[in-house]
């Protein structure tokens, strides 16, 4: 029998709309047999993998208010390391996170960070989860890179933004979700703000790595949806972010839609 693995990729804020492609998994009745993620991908990607239904995790999301996630930033008085220390962020999980091993998930998850000084992927699928995650968001400038024993670790984004290759020889059917989101067309004749200018040109790096990986070999399904001009830390947008990609999960199940007709893969996506 066949089996189906979902990359999440990274894309601050913009990642809350991947609930919304997993609800049309869980919609399909489809169980994966494994889940990778990058930077908001491993969050998402970490709850989802606990066995929480993503109708769920989107529950969880709309009960938090701006004190909620307000919490989760811890200001960094050494800026120069990032604006954010990251610790709250971690306390946040430890409260919150069902699961706190890869070991005992009852769906295996991979997640990406990098290796800053070596400038290579760091792969994470044992272990403690939650240093995991804070590796894989560590944004540069924005958190403060992650150390774990004697590696220094910053956001998987900048070695593996949608990491679906590393789920290949782990399943049969590959999707994989890019939420790296687009500039609002009305907005590119606007002079960027510095943050917009150094984001931009992390965003434009991930573009180029995920475009080689695709050129190597394409997921079975691939969706970018449009997200336009969300910036990474607006969180408190969620119920636009979520709406906004209504359009794209609709095409999303009419492929999957597709595939069942075409290919006769059913049965399998539901084992």
């Amino acid at each position: 029998m066949k089996s189906v693995g979902i990359a999440l990729g990274g894309g601050g804020a913009r990642g809350l709309c991947h609930i919304k492609f997993l609800e049309v998994i869980d919609e399909l009745d489809i169980k994966p047999k494994i889940i990778s993620g990058t930077s908001i991908g491993s969050i998402i990607g970490a709850f989802y993998a606990c066995g929480m239904k993503a109708e769920s995790i989107e529950d969880m999301v709309k009960n938090m208010n701006l004190i909620d996630f307000s919490k989760m930033i811890d200001i960094n008085l050494f800026a120069s390391k990032g604006l954010i220390r990251g610790k709250a962020f971690e306390n946040f999980l430890e409260n919150i996170l069902p699961i706190k091993r890869f070991e005992e998930l009852p769906i295996p998850l991979k997640i990406v960070a990098t290796n800053f000084w070596k400038r290579e992927q760091i792969v994470f699928d044992s272990g403690d989860i939650i240093p995991a995650i804070r590796a894989s968001i560590s944004v540069p400038g924005v958190f403060s890179p992650m150390k774990i024993g004697d590696i220094v670790l910053t956001d998987g984004g900048s070695t593996n933004p949608v990491p679906f290759d590393i789920i290949y020889n782990h399943c049969d059917f590959t999707i994989a979700i890019d939420v790296s989101g687009k500039a609002n067309p009305k907005s590119k004749k606007k002079i960027p703000t510095i943050s917009q200018a150094v984001l931009t040109s992390f965003h434009t790096m991930e573009k180029a790595v995920v475009e080689n990986k695709m050129k190597i070999r394409k997921p079975d399904i691939f969706i970018k949806p449009n997200l336009y001009d969300i910036e990474l830390m607006e969180f408190h947008k969620y119920q636009e972010i979520l709406d906004s990609v209504e359009n794209d999960t609709a095409i999303f199940k009419n492929e999957l839609n597709k595939v069942f007709n075409k290919k006769n893969i059913l049965p399998w996506l539901t084992n």
